[in-house]
């Protein structure tokens, strides 16, 4: 058992990571693998606090243990210790929803539009926003409809 700190992250510059990039630091077959698992490992190895939300591990399993989307796919041991070595970061807060995580929410969704699938990306925006995070690392360029989050795409950008 790996244990991790939850709770509000507040103060300046804190960085969440979506599902997206840590898929591509974790599968080396990923177009901008190395960028990302560097992105990664340099948050990880710093001394400042960053995030991920509950929702993108476990999204971050579902993808790369499934066979139709990578052949092969990550074995599951392979997949759960990815996870147990990212929570082993002193420095990482696991973000969850919070106790006011509906109002945040609506209002992201009203204000971006967003219907269907990515309502997804809102939940996480608003889980990101509730938490006091003001930038996630993403290639997933939906979370521009949520401007009080900046985007950062670590595989095009260094």
């Amino acid at each position: 058992m790996v244990a991790h700190r939850r709770g509000v992250v507040r103060g300046p510059d804190v960085t969440a990571v979506e599902t997206n990039i840590l898929v591509h630091a974790h599968r080396a077959e990923m177009p901008g693998h190395a960028r990302a698992r560097e992105a990664i490992t340099r948050l990880a190895e710093g001394s400042a606090p960053w995030a991920i939300p509950w929702p993108c591990l476990h999204e971050f399993l579902a993808i790369v243990t499934n066979p139709r989307v990578f052949v092969p796919p990550t074995p599951l041991d392979g997949a759960l210790v990815q996870v147990d070595r990212w929570l082993e970061s002193p420095t990482l807060v696991v973000l969850s929803e919070a106790v006011g995580h509906w109002p945040t929410l609506a209002a992201l969704v009203r204000a971006g539009d967003v219907r269907g699938a990515k309502v997804h990306d809102a939940r996480i925006a608003a889980i990101c926003r509730d938490h006091g995070v003001d930038e996630i690392l993403a290639a997933d360029r939906d979370f521009s409809r949520f401007p009080s989050l900046r985007t950062r795409n670590p595989l095009v950008h260094a």
